[in-house]
């Protein structure tokens, strides 16, 4: 299993998603945020999206790009984007190979059962493809504001 580390490169990878197919290796040259989450249409998930969809414009203007990433499929994310009105492309994981790569498949517990699961998290990457931030066990409220806070400060 590979590891992020912050000032490292980020591990590469390719997946399907509402764009059609996206590798990493496309990203070079602009800054990148990548926010894993857990499941589409779900309170949490919905307005975490929401909130980055909120602040694209200004994420833009940076030149950064914006992509979730969940283990949902292409076609539950294609319905998601659409019905929330996302702005940018949601990567299916569905084999959690992206998520493996970057350290946020945990162990979850709801109503005492125990499974594992994506741990809410986001990545800053820069236009060089190296791993500059990174947020684990996000909580919502404020955090794509601090994650805009930190692409300007690139």
């Amino acid at each position: 299993m590979a590891t992020v580390t912050i000032g490292r490169k980020a591990p590469q990878f390719t997946l399907d998603g509402t764009g059609g197919k996206w590798a990493s290796a496309d990203a070079l040259g602009a800054p990148l945020v990548l926010y894993f989450y857990p499941r589409d249409n779900t309170p949490g998930c919905t307005k975490e999206g929401q909130s980055f969809a909120a602040r694209h414009a200004a994420f833009r203007k940076c030149g950064a790009t914006i992509l979730g990433i969940s283990p949902d499929s292409v076609e539950s994310h294609g319905k998601f984007k659409m019905k929330m009105g996302f702005p940018f492309d949601l990567l299916s994981d569905p084999l959690r190979r992206a998520c493996t790569l970057y350290d946020v498949i945990k162990e979850k517990s709801l109503y005492g059962r125990k499974f594992l699961g994506v741990e809410r998290s986001t990545f800053l990457i820069d236009d060089k493809g190296v791993l500059r931030q990174e947020w684990r066990k996000v909580r919502v409220d404020g955090h794509a504001e601090t994650v805009l806070a930190a692409v300007k400060a690139l």
